[in-house]
């Protein structure tokens, strides 16, 4: 998945946007309140998870990505000895 999908999937704007946009919809077609609430309600705690794990993807990537970083740095360093 691209960095720029991960990055987008994991902005609260969208979500909110997203949410907002299904709550109208089911009150536009007649659908109660309480319905609208419960359903944004659920498409938020689905982002807060969505995002809660791409951003330790990120976490969890980077780690990895600086380890390599460092462990080059450190076959050079032993080299130049």
């Amino acid at each position: 998945m691209s960095e720029d999908i991960k990055r987008k999937l994991s902005s609260r704007k969208l979500w909110l946007a997203v949410a907002a946009f299904v709550a109208s919809l089911i009150l536009a077609f007649g659908g109660e309140q309480e319905v609208a609430t419960e359903v944004t309600g659920c498409i938020m705690a689905g982002a807060a998870v969505i995002s809660y794990i791409l951003s330790e993807g990120w976490v969890d990537s980077a780690r990895e990505g600086n380890s390599d970083v460092v462990i080059e740095k450190q076959i050079i360093e032993d080299k130049g000895k």
